[in-house]
């Protein structure tokens, strides 16, 4: 499917919003100027479920970055993204998709997690993934466009 101004989607990994949120983050100024570059090009900014329950177990796991979050900023920022960017839900469609990618593509344990996301992606006609874990979806290019946060 080949894609314009006018219908470009976008989806949106889950560490892109991590390192948007984190100014103390290296790659904070990328993720931030990668979403102002797409929100500028007019590209519908797509994100799903699965990517808001990642953020929240990420955010709330104290780490050299997130160690003194409040709960309350964390939730906020959902309640943000909510508002922000289009969110997709999973359902039987997607159930379906994931098997059936499972069952043509080599994964299993944690990259299930990444194949839902291009199961939803498939699902809901979005074909394009801005990522800083492109490795972790190479896997699936023959399905979708695999966006690198950094080249």
């Amino acid at each position: 499917m080949e894609t314009t101004a006018d219908n470009r989607r976008v989806f949106i990994d889950t560490n892109i919003l991590i390192y948007a949120s984190i100014n103390k983050s290296p790659f904070y100024q990328p993720a931030q100027n990668a979403l102002r570059n797409l929100e500028q090009e007019e590209a519908e900014l797509v994100i799903s479920r699965q990517v808001l329950r990642e953020y929240l177990a990420s955010m709330s796991r104290p780490n050299t970055l997130t160690k003194e979050l409040p709960r309350t900023s964390i939730i906020q920022d959902i309640r943000t993204f909510e508002e922000d960017f289009t969110v997709l839900n999973d359902g039987p469609e997607v159930t379906a998709k994931l098997l059936e990618l499972a069952e043509s593509i080599d994964v299993s344990g944690k990259q299930i997690h990444d194949a839902n996301i291009a199961a939803t992606m498939l699902v809901n006609d979005v074909f394009e993934l801005l990522t800083h874990n492109v490795s972790d979806f190479k896997r699936f290019r023959q399905y979708i466009k695999v966006s690198p946060l950094v080249a």
